[in-house]
């Protein structure tokens, strides 16, 4: 190695060094959240819920929530009336204990052979997933879609109070064995 080259190298490993700890503190907490993306997308695909403890397990009470017996269903509708009828009829047959409408939601799909747009309006329904068999019937009984879109999530972790609030608000209804439309 010659003498001219020497410092130059010295230097630029300084300035590499310097960038670094520079640049550390603002890429080490991103960098940490990348780490644990893998598993949080393995967790999902697999359908498990996390290892560490939910938050919605009640502070103190001995009955605390049992992760994923609620779940939120999801359908879309034609239009605000539609929505409207169907989200009153679940919340009057104790099928769900609360439902949003989302209005004016834009859904690209294929049917038929054929793409299409439509301007839709989407409820969120939250039920206990022991009654999601049941809100589904009842939703293809009187949507007018000839393929209702019905598909719930389970609840993992939330508000305990609000999570127990949806189990007495369903609670006649999942001790009943069948859910007549």
């Amino acid at each position: 190695m010659s003498g001219g080259r020497a410092p130059a190298v010295l230097l630029g490993g300084v300035a590499s060094l310097l960038l670094s700890l520079v640049w550390m503190p603002v890429l080490l907490p991103v960098a940490s959240r990348l780490l644990l993306l893998p598993r949080a997308l393995l967790t999902m695909a697999s359908g498990n819920p996390p290892t560490q403890p939910s938050p919605a397990s009640g502070s103190g009470s001995g009955s605390g929530y049992v992760p994923g017996s609620v779940s939120a269903a999801f359908v879309t509708c034609p239009n605000e009336k539609v929505a409207k009828e169907i989200a009153r009829a679940v919340v009057e047959k104790h099928l769900a204990a609360c439902v949003n409408l989302i209005p004016q939601i834009t859904s690209i799909y294929e049917w038929k052979g054929k793409i299409e747009e439509d301007s839709e309006v989407l409820m969120m329904i939250k039920t206990q997933s022991s009654l999601v068999p049941a809100l589904t019937e009842f939703v293809r009984s009187v949507h007018p879609y000839e393929v209702a879109e019905v598909i719930a999530l389970p609840v993992e972790q939330g508000n305990f109070p609000y999570l127990q609030w949806v189990h007495q608000v369903t609670e006649s209804v999942s001790d009943s064995s069948t859910v007549l439309p």
